[in-house]
C-alpha cells in the first residue's frame, strides 16, 4: 500500500501550483490525510489536512487562507492546492494517512508518501 505525491515544482512568488496524493489501494477509504513539509535545515511540519465523513480541514497558521485541501473520495486521492506562494513556502511536501483522525495524522500518521519539491523562487 502507497500514497503517491505528485504536482511539485518551481514557480515564482505569488504563484499557484497543485499537488496530488493518490493512494495505492482503497484501503484508505476512512482514513484521514494531509500534508507536511520539510524545509532544508528545519523539521518536518504540519500542513494541513482533511477528515474522511466530514471534510473537516485544518490548516497550520502559515498556510491558512492560501492553501485548500480537498478528497476525491471516489479516488481516494487528495489535493493540496497552494495559492499566493511564498519563498518560505520552498520544501519538500510529504502527504501522510491515518486511521485515527485528524489528531492521529498531526501527531504521527502511520503512513506516508514520497516527498515531491516544491520551490518558490524568482
Amino acid at each position: 500500500v502507497q500514497l503517491q505525491a505528485s504536482g511539485g515544482g518551481l514557480v515564482q512568488p505569488g504563484g499557484s501550483l497543485r499537488l496530488s496524493c493518490a493512494a495505492s489501494e482503497r484501503t484508505f477509504s476512512g482514513y484521514t490525510m494531509g500534508w507536511f513539509r520539510q524545509a532544508p535545515g528545519k523539521e518536518r511540519e504540519f500542513v494541513g489536512t482533511i477528515g474522511w465523513s466530514s471534510g473537516y480541514t485544518v490548516y497550520a497558521d502559515s498556510v491558512k487562507g492560501r492553501f485548500t485541501i480537498s478528497r476525491d473520495y471516489a479516488k481516494t486521492t487528495v489535493t493540496l492546492q497552494m495559492n499566493s506562494l511564498r519563498p518560505e513556502d520552498t520544501a519538500v511536501y510529504y502527504c501522510a494517512a491515518d486511521p485515527n483522525g485528524v489528531n492521529g495524522l498531526k501527531t504521527r500518521p502511520d503512513y506516508w508518501g514520497q516527498g515531491t519539491q516544491v520551490t518558490v523562487s524568482s
